[in-house]
């Protein structure tokens, strides 16, 4: 795509004002699309601490410029040396908080391969902006300071050292000031990844994590490798939907979108069709749950989730009204930034540490907050996402990449936890429906609640009456939440056209967009 004299030759968004900053600075500085993604990734570590940072995972998608796209899954394993059957012993399902729920941190490694996918500028250069925050300081958003209210995160020595003052969380627009997690940063860029996965920093991060009961090493750490691969697609309309494969739960969206255009029911989630909607989002979250795990691991290939057979006989059912299982909660903290170019690289890129501050426990010497991706396992044995040394969870984080015949046309990701699927279809229906990127990631949005008795709906106040009529005929219960609230995710999204870069950044979150 080639800009016009007119119109912007670049745009990203995240839900940071200061990542966006930082990625818009790249883009000043002669970088691309790439480069702008990797400064705000690396900033939005420091100023988004409850939702991502390089105690995290990282998955992306990128469009390059003679229309190959490509896929980093960056996602750690468990532990060599977890104790699987005292974990089965002690807990019916897997643990949420503490050690038990530590995987391998895999954002670093993340960036590395998003560097060399593109990037035009130097590698250390992609930090200037995260360590500049880290050590001077940065404004704690509102969602930090209300996840830091949590009474379990108090209890961690490492957390209250970093995110409290005076015995109390550290309040919303208060500045906080991470010079630890500076210095890691810092060593991150001169010594690139090894820095932590095969130097000082990790040997340091995994002794923390080691006296807080983890049983990770530094082999786990050193064996850690981030995939480049080619993305999954299928065809809406005239256009293609391409995620990162599993154990990404992008293929979800894909279903999605393929079993509406089956069905032929309004794609609208505001419209009359929302109840049978929502049902769509129930059956294939439903597969999600009983098929997706580690690729390695996995029975069933994506292939087969997406082929003629398996989608008639799902739209078969949602025809008959059967009963689906409930789908997705948003209860991940994670963040999404899109960047797009005139030069023609797209990039949706996601990093997370699932629940608001991980596991809860944050290493002060290093200032890692370690993520708790282990808590995605099951612990029913024989399921191909049961708890296992060595294995990769099953994952939320789902870069979305979109194009026709011409090339890129959108670029879009969310935060949402297991909701990020029904999020990102509502936004880009609105988006093909002719909103601008703007409106269709302020547009109202409900979702199909994962883990609520019964078949709940969780709406926002100004979902309109006949989308409220049509889920509540359909048997879904609705509790209704205020308007852009944080529960319904942060999304972000571009839409590229001759001539012409759009951008939005969900008013749910505290970042913003930017173009120039």
């Amino acid at each position: 795509m080639q800009a016009s004299a007119t119109g912007p030759s670049w745009a990203i968004a995240s839900p940071s004002g200061d990542a966006t900053a930082a990625g818009a600075d790249a883009f000043e500085r002669g970088g691309n699309a790439v480069d702008a993604a990797l400064a705000a990734a690396t900033a939005i570590a420091v100023t988004a601490p409850a939702s991502c940072g390089v105690g995290g995972d990282l998955f992306a998608a990128v469009q390059r410029p003679d229309g190959e796209i490509l896929c980093v899954n960056s996602s750690g394993r468990a532990p060599t040396h977890a104790d699987v059957d005292a974990v089965l012993r002690e807990h019916a399902v897997m643990p949420v908080r503490g050690p038990i729920p530590i995987t391998v941190p895999g954002a670093v490694a993340g960036w590395e391969a998003l560097h060399g996918l593109g990037a035009v500028r130097p590698w250390e250069e992609a930090f200037d902006a995260a360590i500049g925050l880290a050590y001077g300081g940065m404004r704690v958003s509102r969602d930090a300071a209300e996840t830091l209210e949590q009474p379990e995160l108090a209890k961690d020595a490492g957390l209250t050292s970093v995110f409290f003052a005076d015995g109390a969380p550290v309040g919303a627009g208060s500045i906080l000031r991470q010079p630890a997690l500076g210095a890691t940063l810092a060593a991150i860029a001169e010594g690139g990844p090894d820095a932590l996965y095969r130097g000082d920093i990790g040997a340091e991060y995994v002794r923390g994590l080691n006296a807080a009961g983890s049983p990770i090493t530094t082999e786990d750490l050193a064996a850690h490798r981030a995939s480049v691969l080619p993305p999954i697609r299928a065809a809406s309309h005239d256009r293609h939907v391409s995620v990162v494969p599993p154990n990404s739960q992008g293929f979800v969206l894909l279903e999605i979108l393929s079993l509406v255009e089956r069905l032929g029911i309004d794609p609208d989630p505001l419209g009359p069709d929302a109840g049978m909607l929502a049902r769509v989002f129930a059956a294939a979250a439903a597969d999600r749950d009983r098929h997706l795990a580690d690729p390695d691991r996995m029975r069933v290939h994506p292939s087969t989730l997406l082929d003629d057979g398996h989608l008639a006989g799902l739209a078969d059912d949602l025809r008959a009204a059967h009963q689906a299982q409930p789908a997705a909660r948003p209860d991940g903290d994670t963040i999404a930034i899109v960047a797009a170019d005139a030069e023609g690289f797209g990039v949706s890129l996601i990093q997370s540490l699932f629940w608001g501050f991980g596991s809860g426990i944050c290493d002060p010497v290093t200032g890692i907050v370690a993520h708790n991706r282990g808590a995605c396992f099951t612990v029913e044995r024989g399921h191909p996402n049961a708890f296992e040394p060595g294995a990769r969870p099953a994952h939320t984080l789902m870069p979305v990449i979109v194009t026709d015949d011409r090339g890129l046309v959108a670029v879009a990701g969310t935060m949402g936890g297991y909701a990020q699927p029904q999020i990102n279809a509502q936004t880009l229906t609105h988006l093909f429906a002719g909103a601008t990127p703007a409106e269709a990631v302020a547009a109202p949005r409900w979702f199909v609640e994962r883990d609520a008795p019964g078949r709940a709906v969780t709406i926002e106040e100004s979902v309109p009456e006949d989308a409220r009529r049509s889920l509540a005929s359909s048997g879904f219960e609705l509790g209704t939440v205020s308007d852009r609230s944080s529960e319904l995710g942060h999304a972000q999204l571009i839409r590229v056209a001759p001539g012409r870069l759009e951008v939005g950044s969900d008013p749910r979150s505290d970042g913003g967009a930017a173009a120039g």
